[in-house]
C-alpha cells in the first residue's frame, strides 16, 4: 500500500509543479508583493472565522448523519471535523477522511466502518449542493463575452458530477437493499482481479454498508439538509471577503462561480494541501473577470492560506490536546 500511496504523491508533486509553473512563469514578483501588502486584513480575518465557520456546521451535519448511531456531543464531533481537514492538508492519498473518522470511532468507543459509512454519505450531501450551486451559477451569472468554453467545460463538469453522484447513490442503495445479491455481483464482477483483491474488498464492502444507519426522523433529515446549504454558504463567504480585502467587488455570484471551480480543482490529483492546482484554478476564475493578474495571483494566494494554515494550527492544537500524534494518526489510517 505505501509504494502505491508514494507513486500518487509523485504524481500529485508533479502535477502541483506543473500549476506552479503555469502560475508563476508571467508573474512579477514585486506587484506581486505590493499586492499583497495592500490587502485590508480585516476582511482576511473575517475571511478565517467563516471558514471555522464551516467546519462548525460540519460537525453539526455530522451529529445528524450518526445519530441512528449515538448521539454524539459537539465537543468530540467539531476536533474530529478539524483534525480531519488537517490531515486533508498535510498527508498524501486524502487520508484526512479516514483521520478524521479513525480520530472520532477511538475517541467515543465506535467502529470505524461505522464513522466512515457517515462520512461517504457527508460527501454525497456536499456532491448534490454543488450541483445545486452550478446550476444556480449558470443560470444567474452571465461570464463576459468570449466565455463560452468555460460555460461548456462547467455544463459538462457538472453533468459528470451529477452522474457521479447518482451512480454511487444508487449502489449504496441497492447494496443496503440487497446486500447478499450485491456483494455477489460485485465478487463476479472483480473474478478477473487476484482472489485477495476480492477477498479484501467484499468484506470491505459489507462492513461498511452495515455501517449505514440514517435517521428517519424527519426532523432529523431537515438538519442535514438545512446544515447541508449553511456549509457552503460559509464556503462562499470566505472567497467574497477576500476578494473585498483586495478592493475587488463582484457580485457574490461570482464567488460562488469560483468556488465552483476550486472544488473542481481538490478533485485533481496533485500534492497535500492542493497547492497548484488549488491556486491556478482561482487565478483563471478570476481572469474571467477582468482582475488583474498579480491581484488575481494573490487573492489565490490568501484564499488557500485561510484554508491551509489556519486549520493546520487548530488540528495540532486538538492533537496535543488529545495526546495523539499525527503520525500515529496515519498509520493507524494505512492499516485499515
Amino acid at each position: 500500500m505505501r509504494s502505491r500511496i508514494d507513486l500518487k504523491t509523485g504524481i500529485g508533486i508533479f502535477i502541483s509543479l506543473f500549476f506552479l509553473v503555469l502560475l508563476f512563469r508571467k508573474i512579477d514578483i514585486h506587484q506581486l508583493a505590493a499586492a499583497l501588502r495592500s490587502a485590508d486584513y480585516g476582511y482576511i480575518a473575517l475571511a478565517v472565522f467563516f471558514t471555522f465557520a464551516s467546519y462548525f456546521l460540519r460537525a453539526v451535519r455530522w451529529r445528524y448523519l450518526l445519530i441512528a448511531e449515538k448521539s454524539i456531543p459537539l465537543s468530540s464531533l467539531y476536533p474530529a471535523t478539524i483534525i480531519g481537514y488537517m490531515a486533508n492538508n498535510l498527508l498524501p492519498a486524502r487520508l484526512g477522511e479516514f483521520v478524521r473518522a479513525y480520530t472520532l470511532a477511538r475517541r467515543e468507543q465506535l467502529a470505524t466502518p461505522a464513522v466512515f459509512a457517515s462520512l461517504v454519505i457527508d460527501r454525497l450531501f456536499d456532491g448534490f449542493t454543488v450541483l445545486l450551486l452550478l446550476v444556480a451559477t449558470l443560470f444567474t451569472l452571465h461570464l463576459p463575452a468570449g466565455m463560452e468554453d468555460a460555460a461548456t467545460a462547467l455544463k459538462t463538469g457538472g453533468v459528470v458530477m451529477f452522474a457521479l453522484y447518482c451512480g454511487v447513490l444508487l449502489f449504496l442503495f441497492v447494496l443496503k437493499r440487497q446486500t447478499v445479491k450485491t456483494l455477489a455481483m460485485v465478487g463476479f464482477c472483480l473474478k478477473p482481479l487476484p482472489v485477495s483483491v476480492s477477498e479484501k474488498v467484499i468484506p470491505l464492502l459489507a462492513s461498511f454498508i452495515g455501517g449505514i444507519r440514517l435517521s428517519s426522523r424527519g426532523g432529523h433529515l431537515g438538519a442535514m439538509v438545512a446544515s447541508s446549504c449553511a456549509i457552503w454558504f460559509f464556503c462562499i463567504l470566505p472567497v467574497d471577503m477576500t476578494l473585498r480585502a483586495f478592493n475587488i467587488h463582484l457580485p457574490i455570484m461570482a464567488s460562488v462561480f469560483i468556488l465552483i471551480l476550486l472544488v473542481f480543482a481538490v478533485m485533481v490529483p496533485a500534492s497535500p494541501g492542493f497547492i497548484g492546482t488549488y491556486h491556478y484554478a482561482c487565478y483563471k476564475g478570476l481572469s474571467v473577470f477582468g482582475v488583474a493578474e498579480n491581484t488575481s495571483v494573490s487573492i489565490a494566494l490568501v484564499i488557500h492560506g485561510t484554508a491551509f494554515f489556519p486549520v493546520i494550527v487548530a488540528g495540532f492544537y486538538y492533537l496535543w490536546k488529545n495526546k495523539v500524534s499525527l503520525t500515529e494518526l496515519q498509520g493507524a489510517t494505512q492499516a485499515q
